[in-house]
């Protein structure tokens, strides 16, 4: 593989992560954030208007590399990664762009935390290939049939305005959603929308919603440990989705928010911190 020009771009102060790049197919150059060492540990974002790896971790990654290490990457389509022409975006896409990035990384298997969409391409990848995972974090999990909120979702609107309502329908604490985070989200959107990518990438994961959901057959047979986390005032992704997979993954846990939305990881980032990696130490790691 030929060195790929790193592009002169560096992720907003706001979130406090340096910005790091990795050549993970010919023509594709995955954006991503690493701290911690130790046990590999991979974080999925979801999706939305300006989203990346900085945008959905910033509050978690540093806490988190506590006790393990972590990489947060950019999917393709979203954020700062670079694609290469022609490419096809969707669930089993981006599961293997996830498995490129680890196999560029030299990561034989990692824990993978994600959230709504990157819980829904956690579960995939734990179908797919299941001897490359340790366990699974997953909170809102996506791929749940479509609520009004997630109507809204696919439809986004490009504006400072567009941003903030999104963003304060992720939580319940809307003085969370400041101007500052607006404004950052509002200029990584801008990458967004500059080749129309965002409503290719909305499109192709409403599109897998319905032709590639996750198999609850084939998740009765997942073994390693599973922790779910929801809040109970997720209007994006009601938390009755955390309560089937329960049901049906056989070494799931879940740990119920009250007084938050689908942002947990934002909007209980302390407790949610903790959480974790007590559930990972007490698994292993």
């Amino acid at each position: 593989m030929s060195a790929m020009d790193i592009p002169n771009y560096q992720t907003d102060a706001f979130f406090g992560l340096e910005d790091q790049w990795l050549e993970t197919a010919p023509g594709e150059l995955t954006h991503y954030h690493e701290v911690g060492e130790g046990t590999p540990i991979l974080f999925l974002h979801g999706s939305g208007t300006g989203v990346s790896a900085a945008a959905n971790w910033w509050l978690n990654l540093n806490d988190i590399a506590q006790v393990g290490h972590c990489y947060a990457i950019d999917s393709i389509g979203y954020g700062q990664s670079v694609v290469a022409p022609n490419t096809a975006y969707g669930i089993k896409a981006w599961v293997e762009h996830a498995i490129r990035f680890l196999d560029a990384k030299g990561i034989e298997k990692t824990w993978v935390v994600g959230n709504s969409l990157g819980g829904w391409l956690a579960f995939q990848m734990a179908l797919d290939y299941p001897e490359r995972l340790l366990g699974i974090i997953s909170m809102g999990t996506g791929g749940a049939k479509q609520t009004a909120a997630l109507k809204q979702h696919s439809n986004p609107e490009l504006s400072p305005a567009g941003i903030k309502k999104t963003l304060e329908m992720f939580v319940v604490d809307k003085s969370l959603i400041t101007d500052e985070l607006v404004k950052v989200r509002f200029e990584a959107a801008k990458n967004d929308y500059a080749s129309d990518r965002l409503l290719e990438v909305v499109g192709a994961r409403d599109r897998d919603r319905f032709e590639f959901p996750l198999d609850f057959e084939k998740m009765k047979d997942i073994q390693i440990p599973v922790l779910l986390i929801h809040g109970v005032q997720d209007v994006v992704i009601p938390v009755s989705r955390s309560w089937d997979i329960l049901n049906t993954v056989p070494h799931a846990d879940a740990h119920i928010f009250n007084q938050c939305g689908h942002w947990s990881q934002v909007e209980k980032s302390e407790e949610f911190n903790r959480i974790v990696c007590n559930y990972l130490t007490q698994h292993g790691i």
